[in-house]
């Protein structure tokens, strides 16, 4: 009886022993798996972080550069645009030997920095400027009936621009363009009707080398009065080449 009560002890401590054993095996599993899906996804997180800074980085050294070459490409059609300035001409009583030039009727424009100020055209940067100007005017052409027949009467309409700058050293203008134009002319044979009234325009235009800060004015010594302002007849400008 002795015997078998300590097989049956004996049998009963292997059989704790090896559950102890399983039940500490199922732990240590569940703790390596734990481990490993950590691990695992730690590298995952790893992979994903270098390949999104790698697929960053190429989007930005893609993108940095077209972005700048966008902004230079602006930047060069912005500093392209050509000067110019367009005025058109009115009489105005107060201003003597000169039309009254304004940006603000249409066809009037301004861009690239010329500017108009005290009826002159200021100059931005040195370079070539194309320099132009027309006036134009109703002209009488009745002449007196004690007039001598065998003589001819004429009208002359004159026509200036000219240049202040510093490159003078003095304080002096110089005209730059200057026309003289026969407005109408009176025989003795002429029609009445065709002498009555005329129209005429004085045109002048050439390039100059301008420097920054030089200003361009218009003298017109006679005829104000009859100036036309209607669009496209009086005008004066400049662009740049």
């Amino acid at each position: 009886m002795e015997g078998d009560c300590q097989v049956s002890l004996f049998d009963a401590v292997d059989a704790e022993s090896s559950k102890s054993a399983r039940t500490g095996m199922k732990h240590g599993s569940k703790i390596t798996a734990a481990l490993l899906g950590f691990t695992l996804l730690l590298a995952i997180g790893a992979a994903a972080f270098l390949v999104f800074n790698g697929h960053a980085k190429v989007r930005n050294d893609n993108v940095v550069p077209k972005l700048e070459a966008y902004i230079h490409h602006t930047l060069r059609q912005i500093s392209n645009v050509r000067a110019a300035i367009h005025l058109t001409g009115r009489y105005n009583s107060e201003i003597a030997n000169s039309v009254q030039w304004t940006n603000e009727v249409a066809p009037s424009h301004s861009q690239g920095s010329l500017e108009l100020k005290n009826n002159e055209i200021v100059i931005p940067q040195d370079g070539l400027y194309f320099v132009y100007s027309q006036v134009s005017f109703r002209v009488s052409c009745h002449g007196n009936d004690n007039d001598d027949a065998s003589t001819t009467s004429m009208i002359h309409l004159t026509h200036r621009v000219r240049r202040w700058s510093n490159s003078f050293g003095d304080d002096k203008y110089r005209t730059i363009l200057h026309s003289v134009r026969t407005a109408c002319q009176k025989t003795a044979s002429g029609d009445a009707e065709e002498e009555g009234g005329w129209y005429s325009a004085v045109y002048m235009g050439a390039v100059f080398n301008l420097n920054k800060g030089d200003r361009l004015k218009t003298v017109t010594e006679k005829m104000l009065p009859n100036l036309e302002e209607e669009a496209g007849k009086t005008f004066f400008g400049v662009f740049a080449l």
